[in-house]
């Protein structure tokens, strides 16, 4: 081979898996198989360009800035197999420890514009290379994605945006910035022309988005390996945006669900017109949330909740309080960005974390959770049915496959499409292509973000979190996969119908799987009963949305995975075999005192200030008196506060009382 002086670096970084993220796996497969029966001979002329001629006539050339700027004398019209054949080709006629060390300056000059670096560390493939992609300049970014890209990228930045930035890590070297509808990854250091962004259509924006992304993290944390951070918007709004909104959530307030009327319909629509517009996303999911229970209630369907109404209309009072206390940047955490609603993504490997089933009359809903290990994000899709009977659920079909098989298994699809929330739906028809491949222990090698081997630091990290109602409302975002090494003990309430199993890491630190019985699932409580008492063999690991509670991680299980299998909770039989009485303890008294203040304070969104019956201001001064007892002094007063201002015409100010106790109570239960 004649080679330059200086060998190609950004093509001895390109692991097959980056190969596969940046195309697909079986091309690349394909390309290594073809590779072994007939290499092509490598040149590389004085520009960097890697030219390879194959046995059968075919040549192509690799020119400095990425595959998508290779080109090839075959008649396809994107990157080839005979481009990833040069590659892997390429890197067997390199000797890697020959490579002279590449630049470590995050501000190394470009090689060209779409290219930062033609050159690499010898042991860039492989080893953990300390580089920001904040290094990129803007004449990089424009040079990469264009004009119009930018164009985009910055009106986007004006309004504000959300990220979380990933640094590298020794275990994942490669860094990346999750932006709610797309996960970028930089998988080439120091060099544009190796970014995975997950997403189809031309959205390149993103590209200069995260670049913008940890630009802010280096300047403002840079020493954490991960960092939640608000890019761009407005320099100085003292005001929320939900002020209208406000309106007509006082006017649940007041009179509540049972007298507030068919004409809040309209109401609704037109606020979700001003949120829309101004690209107030997690504000604008309450409210459709909250439509969709007034509705529910006016039809007396049995999914109303006034439980749940009462946390929506509390929600969108905690973000304007949160987004207008603290000026222009805290806002844009609390009240989400302007990503499109939805973006459809590239070929996309996930691999299923289990489900949750529930009911609602005959109606049977199922969320099934998914893991991306490229975007270390977990995504949850949907579905329900009416009249769908237990035991034929598992055999329900989304995208042709069983919910069994979507639950248990590996799902390759070209045919996703991700919202701004995680959620994601797979879109049917001639052109749509789905494969499920069945379960093969693929937990093991999720990314960090997913997968928990300290329960300790999962503890720590939920404790950072802020309170839950201004969090971002991103789906299964507490959903993790935790790493078990024992199951010291398995104890069953049957007067609570609960089953709580604790649960050890490696480092011996604990947690507690905690289930309860539900009738769309009647199986759920023995099936985690007889996989954790070993059943189907030793656990591995559990996967479940995470909280803290009393001190404690508590896991909620949505699958358990063993040495020999994967066994769904909510997709189990109805037995009772494994379920035998242990010593569950009585509820804790400072949970009991704080929830039956919520569900006294939830009464309001049901029946209205303006009705709530003569006894309800007593009945709130025994629940501050209990609060009292157990030490929660300032809940308590809060409480009997909201209990003074309830008069015979409440107004302004019992709004805000109520707002007052029912934060303090709702933060409390979520802080315990």
């Amino acid at each position: 081979m004649n080679g330059g002086p200086v060998p190609r670096g950004d093509l001895l970084a390109l692991t097959t898996g980056k190969l596969a993220a940046l195309t697909n796996r079986g091309l690349v497969k394909r390309a290594v198989k073809e590779l072994n029966r007939s290499a092509p001979e490598v040149t590389v002329d004085d520009t960097g360009t890697v030219h390879g001629a194959f046995p059968d006539g075919t040549a192509a050339s690799l020119p400095i800035g990425g595959l998508d700027v290779g080109a090839c004398s075959c008649p396809a019209i994107s990157v080839c197999r005979h481009l990833i054949g040069l590659v892997v080709a390429y890197q067997q006629y390199q000797q890697l420890p020959e490579l002279p060390a590449g630049p470590t300056d995050p501000g190394a000059a470009p090689a060209s514009p779409r290219s930062t670096s033609a050159r690499s560390n010898p042991d860039a493939r492989n080893s953990h290379t300390i580089w920001s992609p904040g290094s990129f300049t803007d004449e990089q970014l424009t040079g990469r994605i264009g004009s119009a890209s930018m164009a985009a990228a910055r009106r986007v930045a004006r309004a504000g945006y959300l990220a979380r930035v990933r640094r590298p890590a020794p275990n994942d070297p490669v860094p990346s910035v999750d932006l709610g509808s797309a996960t970028v990854r930089f998988l080439v250091p120091h060099d544009l022309g190796f970014v995975h962004t997950g997403v189809s259509g031309g959205r390149d924006d993103v590209v200069a988005l995260a670049v913008w992304a940890c630009r802010a993290a280096d300047e403002r944390s840079p020493g954490s390996a991960e960092v939640r951070i608000v890019v761009g918007g407005p320099s100085d709004a003292s005001a929320s945006g939900l002020e209208a909104a406000l309106g007509l959530a006082d006017r649940v307030v007041r009179d509540g669900a049972v007298h507030v009327g068919q004409g809040i319909a309209s109401a609704i629509v037109e606020q979700r017109r001003i949120l829309e517009a101004a690209g107030l996303r997690w504000p604008l999911l309450a409210l459709d949330e909250l439509a969709d229970q007034l509705a529910a209630y006016q039809r007396r369907d049995a999914r109303y909740r006034p439980a749940t109404l009462a946390g929506l209309v509390l929600e969108l009072y905690a973000r304007h309080r949160a987004a207008s206390d603290g000026g222009d940047r805290r806002r844009l955490w609390v009240l989400g960005t302007d990503e499109q609603a939805e973006i459809p993504m590239r070929k996309v490997t996930l691999h299923s974390l289990g489900c949750r089933v529930s009911a609602v009359d005959a109606r049977r809903a199922v969320e099934i959770f998914c893991a991306d290990p490229d975007s270390a994000t977990v995504l949850v899709l949907r579905r329900d049915w009416d009249a769908a009977s237990d035991g034929a659920l598992a055999h329900q079909r989304i995208a042709g496959a069983t919910i069994e098989a979507l639950a248990t298994g590996t799902v390759v699809t070209e045919s996703a499409v991700r919202s701004a929330s995680r959620a994601v739906r797979l879109v049917t028809g001639r052109l749509a292509h789905t494969t499920v491949y069945p379960w093969r222990g693929q937990w093991d090698g999720l990314p960090d973000a997913i997968r928990v081997r300290s329960v300790e630091a999962l503890g720590a990290e939920l404790e950072a979190l802020p309170p839950r109602l201004v969090r971002p409302r991103i789906s299964a975002d507490l959903v993790r996969v935790v790493t078990v090494a024992d199951v010291p003990s398995v104890d069953y309430s049957p007067g609570q119908q609960r089953l709580d199993a604790v649960v050890l890491d490696p480092h011996g630190g604990d947690a507690v799987v905690t289930t309860t019985y539900t009738g769309a699932a009647p199986g759920r409580l023995d099936a985690v009963a007889a996989a954790m008492k070993g059943a189907h063999g030793r656990v591995r690991y559990v996967s479940g949305v995470v909280r803290r509670r009393a001190g404690k991680v508590v896991i909620d299980p949505l699958a358990i995975a063993t040495d020999r299998t994967i066994v769904v909770p909510d997709l189990a039989p109805a037995v009772t075999r494994h379920l035998k009485s242990g010593s569950v303890g009585k509820p804790d008294p400072v949970v009991a005192a704080i929830e039956e203040s919520r569900g006294l304070l939830c009464e309001v969104a049901h029946l209205g200030l303006l009705h709530l019956p003569a006894a309800y201001p007593e009945r709130l001064r025994d629940a501050a008196r209990g609060l009292t007892a157990t030490g929660l002094r300032r809940v308590a007063e809060a409480v009997d506060d909201f209990a003074t201002a309830v008069g015979t015409d409440p107004g302004d100010k019992a709004v805000q009382a109520w707002i007052d106790a029912f934060l303090r109570v709702d933060v409390t239960l979520d802080l315990l």
